[in-house]
């Protein structure tokens, strides 16, 4: 049995008085089940910025390719037009411009607070669900100009 294979237990001394009482960490309830936490909304729209930054830097590479294969020739961009055009193709560039958008709101709503503007609770809560609202009208208005 290793050292992270036993259970290690953690004392804190409390001293009051003269009495001095122990008591164990281990002992507390431990809440596994995460679908059962109730995360703040202020936590939700920064844990969707960080989703919604790795989606684009996955997207990268993808981007890239593209754009080589349409710059070969005219020919090649006619092709990559086409395929771009399809209605399954429409929805993963909505996709992918809903990921944009999001992450660039939700950025400046970052960057405002880096600046001290709206880190109280109150303030904190308004910005995020303004986040929310403001970066779903956009991607709805991007899906109407796509389409």
């Amino acid at each position: 049995m290793g050292f992270f294979s036993s259970k290690v237990v953690v004392l804190y001394k409390q001293k009051r008085g003269n009495d001095t009482t122990v008591t164990n960490r281990d002992q507390r309830p431990k809440n596994l089940n995460l679908f059962t936490i109730r995360m703040p909304i202020p936590a939700i729209v920064s844990i969707l910025h960080r989703l919604s930054g790795i989606l684009l830097f996955l997207l990268i590479p993808i981007a890239i390719w593209g754009l080589n294969l349409s710059l070969k020739s005219a020919q090649d961009f006619d092709n990559v037009h086409q395929f771009l055009t399809t209605p399954m193709m429409k929805f993963a560039i909505w996709f992918c411009l809903a990921g944009f958008l999001y992450h660039l709101v939700a950025g400046i709503r970052h960057l405002l607070m880096d600046i001290n503007i709206g880190i109280e609770l109150k303030t904190g809560r308004l910005s995020a669900i303004l986040t929310l609202i403001i970066a779903a009208s956009l991607i709805i208005l991007t899906g109407i100009w796509l389409w």
